[in-house]
């Protein structure tokens, strides 16, 4: 048996353990330190509000949602075939309310589902 080569393999894989946990140490001090500075953030930052400090409902009670039916503003046409037109020329909005806000109800004997091509009377 050669003594020398299981010398140099025995050296080497306690090299390889050695390399191995300063490796883990690094990490494990970086990750330390990243709480650490974490820590530091959180004290700097204003702290969180109090319950009295909190949101409360208006006096009138919760607000509902507004349901508005609206049409499309139609694009103005140019003068000309070489006219452009600008964007103040084309308005603010891209649609405005309805005149008529009463909602499409469902008719009896119509379809119930979005094109489903049938005719809805079963």
């Amino acid at each position: 048996m050669n003594t020398t080569s299981q010398e140099l393999a025995a050296a080497g894989s306690a090299a390889g353990m050695v390399v191995i946990v300063v490796f883990g140490l690094l990490v494990t001090a970086a990750l330390v330190g990243a709480v650490r500075l974490g820590i530091r953030v959180r004290h700097r930052e204003s702290a969180p509000p109090r319950p009295a400090e909190q949101p409360t409902l208006p006096r009138e009670g919760p607000v509902h949602e507004e349901r508005n039916i609206r049409e499309p503003n139609e694009v103005p046409r140019a003068a000309g075939e070489a006219d452009r037109l600008t964007p103040y020329q084309l308005g603010n909005a891209p649609s405005r309310p309805n005149r008529n806000q009463t909602r499409p109800r469902w008719q009896p004997g119509s379809s119930g589902s979005f094109g489903s091509g049938g005719s809805g009377a079963t």
